[in-house]
């Protein structure tokens, strides 16, 4: 029996692209006989509102998606993600980087690199790792600092990994591309990919459906499970949603929202038609 999970993040109402992964993601679940759960990913203290957590779980339940266990979020298990984190820091296996995200970026570039702004942005060239404790202590007086994940010595530890994508089969983990990635924000207590992690785990997940823009991601998921002793799952990145226009559907263009589609008098099941992957 699967066990999956929709994990929307409340900065903002749904719309058809997080409407075609949550209904695959039920789907999936139904047709197995498993269990389909809710989590919401509220660690954005600035971001996320509970106004939109509240339309997240309307929106929901108005297409017909019910769950078999509570909510989880994520604001609520702080402390689960602060252990973690004193785990790998006890390991020396994080360390306390004080670089701007502009500096970063300067760096990059003067290495002759072509850094790209996504996600993770440009990739650390590790400035902050070879400070002593004196010069760690001395720039923590004047600035917050953010924690990051040595990879290489991450990966001497797990030595080769490989995760299963039930679309393409046996994917190799090489997340060193990333290079040593935060896992502890100035702003928030803790990064996506270490509290996703942990969720997963946490809740039993067995198979983590997503869409194909986080696969790369999967990589440095699966070096905290190893690091930190959980199980990995069987993974599925479906495509994303497109537009007439062909372009993927996302908050920041303004997407139009399920509440939207609502209050123009459609029905769920026209909602439903609309939130399916070519």
């Amino acid at each position: 029996m699967i066990v999956t999970r929709f994990a929307p993040s409340p900065t903002g109402q749904l719309h058809l692209g997080h409407a075609a992964s949550a209904l695959f993601t039920f789907n999936l679940a139904q047709k197995d006989g498993g269990k389909f759960l809710l989590r919401i990913e509220d660690i954005d203290p600035v971001r996320c509102r509970d106004v939109y957590s509240d339309d997240i779980l309307e929106d929901l339940h108005w297409l017909g998606l019910s769950w078999q266990a509570p909510v989880r979020k994520q604001s609520q298990h702080m402390k689960d993600y602060a252990n973690a984190l004193d785990q790998l820091r006890e390991r020396r296996l994080i360390y306390p980087c004080f670089c701007t995200r502009r500096e970063v970026l300067e760096e990059a570039k003067a290495a002759g690199h072509a850094p790209h702004e996504g996600e993770e942005g440009p990739v650390y060239s590790g400035t902050c790792r070879h400070l002593t404790e004196e010069q760690r202590d001395e720039k923590s007086k004047s600035r917050q600092a953010v924690w990051r994940l040595d990879m290489k010595k991450a990966l001497a530890l797990t030595g080769s990994l490989s995760w299963h994508d039930s679309a393409r089969g046996a994917i190799e983990v090489c997340p060193e591309r990333f290079g040593d990635v935060v896992l502890a924000r100035r702003d928030v207590a803790a990064s996506y990919h270490l509290c996703v992690t942990l969720d997963d785990a946490s809740q039993g997940i067995t198979l983590v459906t997503r869409g194909e823009d986080l696969m790369a991601s999967t990589d440095i998921h699966v070096v905290l499970q190893k690091l930190l002793g959980l199980p990995t799952p069987t993974y599925h990145h479906h495509p994303l949603l497109l537009d007439v226009q062909g372009k993927r559907f996302a908050k920041r263009d303004k997407a139009v929202t399920i509440r939207a589609l609502r209050g123009a008098g459609m029905t769920p099941e026209e909602v439903r038609q609309k939130a399916i992957f070519s």
